[in-house]
């Protein structure tokens, strides 16, 4: 099925379910939906981190430091986090990814869906979707701090992660 066909639960400013549209329709159309972000780490502590392909619909050949993406029609967050983190490193039998917190990102130019944020921990060896990632590496939080300033990210990953570092030391 082309991605853009996927159906999507359409929801308003309180995550409740208003209607459903197809992916690529809601995202012309700026119709709020659902986001699973996870982060992953390696044995080490490393962070995963990618480099979208450039015929992603949204932010292609940005980097990004959460796998995951939309919550299908009424698939549950949980649900999806597992399902999209699987897919994107390419394995199978991950635990189940550990909810931390969720959060409306709105851009401010029409690009508004809720995320959720996991964290789970890979130790299989991974083989990421070539269709989904260009490059991929587990890096250190020092080496990815460096990065941040160095590369291109996509906005809600950015948003997302500083929202995690925030949720961390507040802990």
């Amino acid at each position: 099925m082309n991605p853009a066909d996927e159906i999507l639960d359409i929801v308003d400013e309180n995550d409740q379910v208003i209607g459903q549209y197809p992916r690529g329709e809601a995202y012309a159309r700026g119709l709020r939906h659902r986001c699973a972000f996870i982060e992953v780490r390696d044995a080490a502590g490393r962070l995963f981190v990618h480099r979208r392909t450039a015929t992603k619909l949204v932010f292609p050949s940005l980097y990004d430091v959460f796998v995951g993406g939309v919550v299908g029609a009424g698939e549950s967050y949980d649900e999806a986090a597992l399902r999209e983190a699987e897919e994107e490193l390419g394995v199978s039998g991950l635990p189940q990814p550990e909810f931390l917190f969720k959060f409306l990102y709105d851009d401010g130019a029409g690009n508004s869906w809720w995320s959720a944020v996991y964290e789970v921990r890979c130790e299989l060896p991974v083989r990421p979707q070539a269709e989904e990632v260009e490059w991929h590496g587990f890096l250190s939080d020092e080496e990815v701090g460096r990065r941040l300033a160095e590369w291109a990210w996509v906005p809600d990953g950015r948003a997302a992660y500083e929202r995690l570092r925030a949720f961390r030391s507040g802990r």
